[in-house]
């Protein structure tokens, strides 16, 4: 893991934005998002948020699907029904913010980061999606 900081993104040239600047983006989109949801339940209807598009043409949950409730929830102390809205991804939520913090260090250190995942892990995680896709439509 340690080979995974890099000086630059590809080889032979130094991109002109600063490491962090894409980290930081990320941190500045998600709390403007989470500034709109704290105000709009998605648990209601009439509001601005967008449908799911795999939901709209097949009528299926995607893996995602309730991940926006989930989110409201988490952010107003509703643990239960965030783990009722979607379980895989509440559960793969501290993976992707342990994956977003090391970026953003490593970022502020002047570094480029770019996981490496095995492709063993990839396919894991791929199947795991797939899987939970088809139990909670059977479900």
């Amino acid at each position: 893991m340690a080979d995974a900081a890099r000086s630059a993104p590809s080889e032979g040239r130094r991109p002109s934005w600063h490491p962090a600047a894409a980290p930081l983006a990320v941190l500045a989109a998600g709390a403007a998002g989470a500034g709109y949801l704290w105000f709009t339940d998605p648990h209601e209807p009439g509001h601005l948020l967008p449908q799911c598009p795999f939901r709209y043409v097949t009528g299926l949950l995607c893996p995602a699907c309730g991940g926006t409730r989930m989110t409201y929830d988490l952010m107003h102390g509703h643990f239960a029904a965030a783990w009722l809205d979607n379980r895989a991804l509440l559960l793969a939520a501290p993976f992707a913010l342990a994956l977003w913090g090391r970026w953003t260090v490593e970022g502020l250190r002047g570094r480029f980061y770019r996981p490496r995942i095995a492709p063993w892990v990839q396919a894991l995680i791929l199947l795991a999606a797939v899987a939970w896709t088809v139990v909670r439509n059977l479900v």
